[in-house]
C-alpha cells in the first residue's frame, strides 16, 4: 500500500499550485468583489493541460485521470475556489458526454473544451427540485428527427458562459419517474435559449451562476447522450463523479484556511507569546490538521479507486460528507484564530469562510450524503 503520489502527479500538484500562485491570487479580490467570470485564466489553464485533465488523451485531455483531476482541483482550490471553480468546472457536463456519448459527440465536443475554446454546463437542477433530481419538469417532445424543449433550470453552473449544455429533460411522460427522463445536448446560443446571471451569492461569486429558461427550443434527436428513458440513472452516476471533485474542493480550501492559521498563530502575540503557544490556539490547529489528512487520505482512495476500475461510490459520498464538514469546521476555525482580523475583507479568511458553506449544499447537500451512505449501511 503506498500513500505517495506518484513523480508524474507530484509535478502536476506542484505546477498547478505554482499557477494558482502566480496567475490566480492577484485577481482572487478583484473578481470575488465584482462576481467577475475570468475566461483568461481558463485559457491559460487549458494551455497547461489543466481543463477537463481527466479526459482521455484521444479526445484531447492530459489523461490525467480521476486522482490527478482531484490534485488540480485541490491545489486550485487552495488559492481561490471561486476562479478555481471556473477552471475544474469549465467541462462540467463533459462527464455525461464521456460516459454515455457516441463517438461522433466526444470528438466533437471535449476536445474544444480541453483545449479552452468552448466551456460546457449541466443543466440539471429547477427551481421546484434540485437534490430530488426525480422530479424535474423540463419537457423534451419528440417532433420528427427533433426534440422540442420547455422548461426552466436554476442555479447551473457556467449557465452564462457555456457554449453547450447537458440538459436533463423528461422524454418519457408516460414511464414511472425514474424511467422518464434523457440527457440532451443543447447549443446555448439556441433560438428559445435565455439565460440570466445570478447575483449576489454568499461565496464562490467569480464562478457564473445562471437561471436558464427554454421557449420551445429545437434540438436534433442526433443530440440525444445515451439511451432515452435512461437519463436519470446515466445523472446519478454523474454525479458519483462529481462529487469527488467537491470533496477535492473542499481538501483545498481547508489546507488553505490550515495553512493560513499556522502562519497567523505565529505572527500574532498576545500576552507576550505567539498565539500559537497556547493550548486554545493548539486544540483548533490540530482538530483542523487532523481532519484535513482524513479527508486527503478519504479524496484520494475514492479518486484512485475510480481510475483502477474499482469504484467505490460509496465512499465518494462518505468524502462529499466528509469534506464539507471539514472545511466549514476548517473555515470557521481560522476565523476564530484571527479575532477581529479573520472578519476583515483585507484576510483571505473571511472569503473562504464564505466560500466553504457551498461544499455541503451543491453536487447533493450533506442530507442527501447521508441517505445515500445511509441505504448501503441498511442492506
Amino acid at each position: 500500500m503506498d500513500y505517495n503520489l506518484t513523480e508524474e502527479l507530484t509535478m502536476l500538484k506542484d505546477m498547478t499550485y505554482k499557477f494558482a500562485v502566480n496567475e490566480i491570487a492577484p485577481h482572487s479580490a478583484k473578481c470575488d468583489r465584482e462576481e467577475k467570470y475570468t475566461p483568461e485564466i481558463v485559457k491559460k489553464a487549458a494551455d497547461l493541460g489543466l481543463v477537463g485533465a481527466w479526459i482521455p488523451e484521444e479526445y484531447g485531455g492530459a489523461g490525467m485521470g480521476i486522482l490527478g483531476q482531484a490534485v488540480i482541483t485541490e491545489q486550485l482550490s487552495r488559492v481561490d475556489m471561486g476562479i478555481g471553480t471556473n477552471i475544474i468546472t469549465a467541462s462540467f457536463g463533459c462527464e455525461a458526454i464521456y460516459l454515455y456519448g457516441t463517438e461522433e459527440q466526444k470528438h466533437k465536443y471535449l476536445p474544444m473544451v480541453c483545449k479552452g475554446e468552448w466551456v460546457s454546463s449541466g443543466a440539471f437542477t429547477e427551481p421546484n427540485a434540485g437534490t430530488d433530481a426525480s422530479g424535474y419538469q423540463t419537457r423534451a417532445v419528440r417532433d420528427g428527427d427533433d426534440f422540442i424543449i420547455n422548461g426552466s433550470k436554476i442555479f447551473i453552473t457556467n449557465g452564462t458562459v457555456s457554449d453547450f449544455m447537458v440538459v436533463q429533460a423528461i422524454t418519457q411522460p408516460d414511464e414511472k419517474r425514474h424511467k422518464r427522463f434523457s440527457q440532451i445536448i443543447v447549443d446555448s446560443n439556441s433560438e428559445g435559449v435565455t439565460r440570466s446571471k445570478l447575483h449576489g451569492k454568499l461565496g464562490i461569486r467569480s464562478s457564473d451562476t445562471a437561471q436558464i429558461s427554454f421557449e420551445n427550443v429545437r434540438v436534433p434527436v442526433s443530440n440525444l447522450v445515451g439511451t432515452d428513458g435512461k437519463g436519470f440513472p446515466q445523472l446519478m452516476h454523474f454525479f458519483d463523479i462529481t462529487r469527488m471533485m467537491v470533496a477535492a474542493q473542499a481538501l483545498g480550501i481547508s489546507q488553505a484556511c490550515l495553512d493560513e492559521a499556522i502562519k497567523y498563530s505565529k505572527e500574532r502575540y498576545a500576552f507576550g507569546n505567539p498565539i500559537g503557544s497556547y493550548q486554545a490556539t493548539m486544540t483548533k490547529l490540530t482538530e483542523m490538521a487532523v481532519k484535513v489528512e482524513a479527508l486527503r487520505n478519504i479524496v484520494y482512495k475514492a479518486a484512485w479507486l475510480v481510475d483502477s476500475g474499482k469504484p467505490d461510490f460509496t465512499l465518494s459520498a462518505m468524502a462529499k460528507y466528509l469534506g464539507g464538514q471539514t472545511a466549514v469546521f476548517c473555515a470557521n476555525a481560522a476565523i476564530e484564530i484571527h479575532g477581529g482580523y479573520g472578519y476583515m475583507e483585507e484576510y483571505n479568511v473571511q472569503k473562504w469562510y464564505r466560500d466553504a458553506k457551498i461544499l455541503e449544499i451543491y453536487e447533493g447537500t450533506k442530507e442527501a450524503e447521508v441517505m445515500a451512505i445511509g441505504r448501503v449501511l441498511q442492506i
